[in-house]
């Protein structure tokens, strides 16, 4: 049995690397929904300026 351990190599970075790509995806995601936001509250007043103007 630990012959067959031996040959199979188990990688215990998968793991790691999947939680690395979730908080990566995370903080991504954040970012985007922080600009969307910050961008629409910005374009929502300038039309409303535009509007206000015409």
């Amino acid at each position: 049995m630990s012959k067959v351990m031996a040959r199979v190599r188990w990688s215990d970075e998968d793991g790691a690397t999947a939680v690395e790509y979730g908080l990566m995806v995370a903080l991504i995601a954040i970012v985007i929904i922080a600009a969307v936001t910050l961008l629409g509250t910005n374009l929502s007043s300038l039309f409303n300026s535009i509007a206000g103007s015409v």
